[in-house]
C-alpha cells in the first residue's frame, strides 16, 4: 500500500505493507502460523532493501534518467554521485515491523485514509497569487487546540511536492499478492478460513436504487433537472418558483 500524502504535502511517499502472521502450508491441509516474537528478519530486509534501492538507483544515473539541479547539479558525474551515495552505503536501514499498538484494525483505518482519498482537497486551498499557493495544514508537534496551521508555497514548489506523489505510470496504489492476488483470493481466502475455523463475514445486501429516468446531459453525462420549459428565441418572463413541476426533458 502506498502512503500518498503528508499532512503538509512535505512527506515523501512511503511504501505499507500488510502480511499475514502465517500461511497455509504447501499441501493446502493445515494453516502454519509464524512465532509469536517473530514474523519478519528485519536486519536482513534492511539491508536487502538498501542494496535493491542503491543498485537500482545506480542502474537509473547509468542510464541518464536522473536529473540533478541547483545545489545538486555537482552529482551529475558518476564519480561525485558515487561518493554522495558512499556514506549511505554504511548506514543501517531500518525496516519497521512490530505489532500495532491498537490491533490491526486500526492499522487498516489507519491506512485507508491515504490509500482512499485524494491528495488535497479543495477546502485546504485558501488562495493563489502571485506570491505561491497559500493552503491549510496540520502540524501534529503542536496542541490540538493549535495543529490547524497555514503555509504559503511558491508555485514551483508546491507543483514539485505535488508530483512526488503522482504514481509513475504503471504503478498502482494498491496491490494485492498470495493470499490475496486477485486471481486467487477467492480460493485462498476459502481456505484460509476453513483451516483457521473463521466464519465467512455476511455481507449486508446494499438497497436497492430507485432508477433515474431523467435524461443524461449531452455536456457532462450527468442527469439533467429541467424546471421550465420556454419557446425558442423566447426569454422566461421571471425567475422559475420552487412549485413549477420538472419536466422530462428540454426543448
Amino acid at each position: 500500500m502506498l502512503h500518498t500524502w503528508g499532512s503538509a504535502l512535505t512527506h515523501h511517499p512511503h511504501v505499507h505493507m500488510i502480511v499475514p502472521g502465517g500461511g497455509i502450508a504447501p499441501d493446502g491441509t493445515r494453516w502454519i502460523s509464524s512465532r509469536p516474537a517473530f514474523l519478519l528478519p528485519v536486519r536482513v530486509l534492511g539491508a536487502l532493501f538498501r542494496r535493491l534501492f542503491l543498485t537500482r538507483l545506480l542502474a537509473l544515473f547509468d542510464a541518464g534518467r536522473l536529473a540533478f539541479f541547483s545545489t545538486l547539479a555537482g552529482l551529475a558525474t558518476r564519480k561525485a554521485f558515487l561518493r554522495h551515495l558512499s556514506p549511505i552505503r554504511k548506514k543501517r536501514w531500518v525496516v519497521y515491523a512490530k505489532p500495532p499498538f491498537a490491533g490491526p484494525q486500526a492499522v487498516l483505518a489507519y491506512l485507508s485514509r491515504y490509500t482512499h482519498r485524494v491528495a488535497i482537497s479543495n477546502r485546504r486551498l485558501l488562495g493563489f497569487d502571485e506570491t505561491g499557493v497559500t493552503f491549510r495544514y496540520k502540524d501534529y508537534r503542536r496542541p490540538a487546540a493549535e495543529r490547524q496551521q497555514v503555509m504559503t508555497l511558491a508555485t514551483d514548489e508546491f507543483v514539485r511536492r505535488f508530483l512526488i506523489h503522482v504514481l509513475p505510470r504503471g504503478f498502482h496504489r494498491i496491490r494485492h499478492y498470495g493470499l490475496l492476488a486477485s486471481s486467487t483470493h477467492k480460493d485462498t481466502m476459502a481456505l484460509a478460513r476453513r483451516l483457521l475455523g473463521v466464519a465467512v463475514p455476511v455481507e449486508e445486501p446494499e438497497p436497492d436504487e430507485p432508477l433515474d429516468h431523467r435524461p443524461p446531459c449531452p455536456c457532462c453525462g450527468g442527469h439533467m433537472t429541467i424546471i421550465e420549459a420556454f419557446a425558442r428565441w423566447c426569454q422566461p418572463r421571471a425567475p422559475p418558483s420552487s412549485a413549477s413541476p420538472i419536466r422530462g426533458n428540454a426543448p
